[in-house]
């Protein structure tokens, strides 16, 4: 049941990811990296 969850939430928010990367001003990649890092450092501190 967890793993559904984890889909779910991972679909949703690469959809949004998605949407905002189509309006934020600048080249998307470096929105996209930065918003990488942000995830990865996430999952550490949850972990954690």
């Amino acid at each position: 049941m967890a793993s559904r969850t984890t889909v779910g939430w991972s679909l949703v928010s690469s959809g949004v990811v998605t949407l905002l990367l189509a309006y934020l001003p600048g080249d998307s990649v470096w929105w996209g990296l930065a918003l990488l890092l942000v995830g990865i450092a996430a999952l550490f501190v949850r972990r954690g």
